[in-house]
């Protein structure tokens, strides 16, 4: 008699099954054994001996989301659970974004790279560290720090960048790599060399670079300059890129917004370079992939979101291979006060946010002179930025009522100027600049407040959406925990999609929404995820579409523990994501984690498949 099968160790029963290809959805049962699907049947699969049966019914069951964009590198240290973004059906995280990893450097010069640009406060940057470094894991090269993070009870999935800056501050120490007059010396510019090729020996997809001007440094020494990976120059960008060429690996950026001569640079770089390529001089080298910030319909620039399908389609038709990284939800950021990293990209806002001690910083908001800087950048409409700088378009959120005009919530900094303007003996309204600077004079990050920057007009956002040249990502999760929150973004793509299907107006399938959110990612950066076929990962997520209603739009906030209990702003989703599984564990369902969750590894580091 033949042995009777082994059961499975969990089943999925009749869920609209999506595979992550792009392929027809169908109801089918799903049986994962060993951390693997195993069977995929239309018809009821045998649960005999089964110890988890997922009732699917009504519900989609799809491939856990990829995101590839985000800055956990410090959290997952602490908090390897990495709930929130698991609790949203991502089961696959990129480390490593925009030239800021935490492989070699010190940290105390982590904490200079991340306090700053990415809001993570610098104290618990530099403890995190050393609490790593210094325990009895720690790790003295790429190959240990992937050994280090497999030793945690990893929630997710991992896969990572090294990135460009921590790279030339650990070579070259971070007071040199952020000179203007100092380049790498022959023996530095190997060394990166080494220890990029080293990261890609270790299984990372690529390395990440950033040119963008208004990321600025934290501490003391360095404070207020730009990244080190803005201070390269085009001979250490061609060499470290051509590691990457060599490897079929990815470089993944962002250029100088206000340079073409950037812009240019790190878009034409995925060209292929020889004989008939641009530029190209010997041998033929090959492309590189190569995916930059960002595909956005920016309200400073609302003609560029034109532009974004063009340079991408060009590149690739002429060999390259790039991509665009889109989010697909409105960019709204909040700030308390005047923290917020929009300030960096103008003269007068970096001024202010350069001085950390609170009184000295007051004491400038309040001089006519900085005023009148910060009234010429507020006004100057010209040139590419970020924000479109309109102090109308900024909703107050929280503030203590004003003793002549009540409560202020509601208003916009122009409101305020206007209303207050009317109590003064000309009656003339105050300049917005002004109205802004006396409130976070008198109340400090006590004001907190509201605006959307970008990804505001739904028919320009489908566009993006569907288009071969963007990649769905850009959620920054794991920084700005006071700024923004966007761990749903795959969801709120779902839901859009959904609706317009429900509406008799689809612009895209959900297969291919599914697609573009889990398998398209996965393939383009070789990684082990993002499908859900037999022999596939069982990382999967169970939907109910029901629940992708309007209360996903709801303010939330949850306190960071490793971080002292700093609250930050999170989304939530309960309702829709009925369960997730990493590894064929459950790790999460309707709002409550999985007993193996931050006790067990059920996440791996996915190392880049050659």
């Amino acid at each position: 008699m033949p042995d009777a099968p082994a059961p499975f160790d969990v089943v999925v029963r009749r869920g609209r099954w999506f595979d992550g290809t792009g392929a027809p959805s169908e109801v089918r049962d799903l049986g994962i054994r060993e951390g693997r699907v195993v069977a995929i049947s239309a018809d009821e699969l045998d649960a005999t001996g089964c110890p988890t049966v997922i009732d699917a019914a009504g519900q989609w069951v799809l491939p856990g989301m990829v995101d590839i964009h985000t800055h956990y590198d410090v959290e997952v240290l602490r908090e390897p659970a990495l709930v929130e973004s698991l609790r949203h059906g991502v089961t696959t995280i990129l480390l490593g974004s925009c030239s800021l990893s935490t492989l070699h450097v010190d940290p105390t010069t982590a904490g200079d790279l991340f306090g700053r640009v990415e809001a993570i406060p610098r104290q618990h940057v530099i403890a995190a560290l050393e609490e790593a470094q210094q325990g009895a894991g720690g790790w003295r090269d790429a190959k240990e720090y992937v050994d280090f993070l497999e030793s945690l009870p990893l929630g997710p999935n991992l896969a990572a960048f090294v990135g460009h800056s921590d790279l030339r501050a650990a070579v070259m120490g971070l007071d040199r790599a952020t000179r203007e007059d100092v380049r790498p010396t022959a023996g530095e510019l190997a060394r990166m060399e080494e220890l990029l090729e080293d990261a890609l020996d270790a299984g990372f997809v690529g390395m990440s670079a950033q040119q963008l001007l208004f990321d600025k440094l934290d501490g003391e020494v360095c404070r207020s300059r730009t990244l080190p990976s803005t201070y390269a120059r085009t001979k250490e960008r061609r060499r470290l890129n051509q590691v990457l060429r060599a490897r079929r690996r990815v470089l993944q950026g962002g250029p100088d917004i206000t340079s073409v001569r950037s812009i240019a640079a790190m878009t034409l770089s995925s060209l292929p370079v020889g004989p008939g390529a641009p530029g190209g001089r010997g041998l033929r080298r090959p492309q590189l992939k190569t995916t930059l910030l960002s595909a956005a319909d920016i309200k400073a620039n609302p003609l560029l979101v034109h532009i974004m399908n063009p340079i991408a389609a060009t590149l690739n038709r002429l060999g390259g291979d790039f991509r665009w990284q889109h989010l697909p939800v409105p960019f709204e950021v909040y700030a308390d006060g005047i923290d917020l990293v929009i300030f960096e990209e103008f003269g007068s806002g970096a001024a202010a946010l350069h001085l950390a001690d609170q009184v000295e910083r007051n004491a400038l908001l309040q001089d006519e002179d900085y005023r009148r800087r910060f009234r010429k950048d507020y006004d100057e409409r010209f040139g590419m930025r970020v924000w479109h700088r309109d102090f109308f378009d900024a909703e107050i959120v929280e503030c203590p009522d004003d003793s002549r005009l009540g409560s202020l919530v509601g208003l916009t900094f122009g409101q305020v100027g206007i209303e207050r303007g009317r109590l003064t003996a000309s009656g003339e309204p105050l300049h917005p600049v002004d109205a802004f600077l006396d409130l976070v004079v008198e109340h400090g990050t006590k004001l907190r407040w509201r605006t959307t920057i970008s990804n505001h007009r739904p028919r320009y956002a489908d566009k993006l959406a569907v288009s071969p040249g963007v990649q769905m990502g850009f959620s920054d999760a794991g920084a700005h925990l006071r700024n923004m929150a966007f761990y749903d973004f795959g969801l709120k793509l779902l839901r859009r999609v959904h609706r317009a299907e429900q509406a008799g107006r689809p612009f895209m399938s959900l297969e291919h929404a599914v697609h573009r959110l889990t398998g398209e990612l996965a393939e383009w950066y070789s990684l082990d995820a993002g499908h859900l076929r037999v022999g596939d990962r069982a990382d999967l997520v169970v939907l109910d579409p029901a629940g992708l209603d309007d209360s996903m739009d709801d303010y939330a906030e949850a306190p960071v523990a490793s971080y002292d209990g700093l609250p930050r702003m999170v989304n939530r989703s309960d309702r829709a994501v009925k369960a997730v599984l990493v590894n064929g564990t459950r790790v999460f369902g309707s709002g409550r984690a999985g007993d193996a969750l931050g006790t067990e590894r059920t996440g791996s580091f996915l190392r880049a498949r050659t």
